[in-house]
């Protein structure tokens, strides 16, 4: 395990393979951590590349540098740590690989500021927020998934989420990947990571943010402006899917294509879920590999 201070964060995070090699930043979702990238970095150091996986804000030995700093979990905030990540370690350029929150910071990176990015894959496609349009109803199908987002909506989520957060998060991941036959060991190494004390802060100002009901950090205002206009995305992308992911299904046809300007290309793993790098691991790898990461 290693450390950088990046912006407001000092990022924990772990380095596989050679450091002149080619850099992939590998980014977790929540509520998974680096644990899911372990099989996958260790295909990409035996190809030469220099593997980089942090710790999200408010997850394992991350931290906060100043106490009176926002514990904002909205996008913009994680985008924000990502690219602090990358000037931090003085990367210029680097394949950017993520799934659920982490696939998010590396949409928004790569639509932002696509000259440090060159290439990405996104497990869920272009995960940039349109919270101007999230008041509109979706089909009931799609909103029963979203029932932990709404249970975190009110102080009975958050007082069960800092009570249960082991309990919560294992049940997450039996829903989200139904064909994922896990073992309690594999959890276990992971959910260490959700007693950082920012972690109920940061998770439950996340999913009130993208509803629009709380306000975000000032600091990403311009940040959260720009995201608003759903930027595309022009860097070579590459978008995995789950066939069997329970709470982000893969659509029968291509909602993303319109998104993408660059090379782009869409496929759907099936028997996988949710978490595809820890899932898939060999596929995961290989997408990177695919794009010249």
């Amino acid at each position: 395990m290693k450390t950088v201070k990046a912006g407001v964060l000092e990022i924990a995070y772990l380095e596989l393979g050679p450091v002149d090699g080619p850099p992939i930043v590998l980014l977790h979702g929540f509520p998974y951590d680096v644990h899911a990238y372990n099989e996958v970095a260790r295909i990409l150091a035996a190809a030469g590349k220099r593997c980089l996986t942090p710790y999200l804000r408010a997850y394992g030995q991350t931290k906060f540098l100043n106490e009176q700093t926002m514990r904002s979990g909205e996008q913009a905030a994680i985008g924000a740590d990502l690219l602090a990540f990358l000037d931090a370690l003085k990367i210029e350029k680097a394949v950017l690989a993520g799934y659920d929150w982490g696939g998010r910071a590396a949409c928004i990176v790569a639509a932002l500021w696509p000259e440090r990015v060159s290439a990405l894959v996104s497990c869920g496609g272009y995960s940039i927020q349109n919270i101007a349009a999230e008041h509109a109803p979706v089909s009931p199908e799609a909103e029963h998934l979203l029932w932990y987002q709404y249970y975190l909506h009110g102080s009975r989520g958050r007082a069960g989420l800092t009570a249960n957060r082991k309990e919560f998060c294992h049940l997450l991941w039996r829903m989200w990947s139904p064909t994922w036959g896990f073992a309690q060991e594999t959890f276990e190494a992971t959910a260490a990571a959700f007693e950082n004390d920012d972690f109920v802060d940061v998770v439950t100002h996340s999913y009130r943010h993208r509803f629009g009901l709380v306000e975000g950090d000032p600091a990403y205002r311009d940040i959260e402006s720009r995201l608003a206009e759903q930027p595309k995305i022009t860097v070579p992308s590459l978008v995995l899917e789950g066939g069997a992911d329970a709470v982000d299904p893969p659509a029968a046809h291509d909602p993303f294509a319109r998104h993408f300007t660059g090379p782009y290309r869409r496929e759907i793993l099936e028997g996988v879920g949710h978490n595809v790098p820890q899932e898939a691991s060999e596929k995961f790898a290989d997408g990177i590999l695919s794009l010249g990461g």
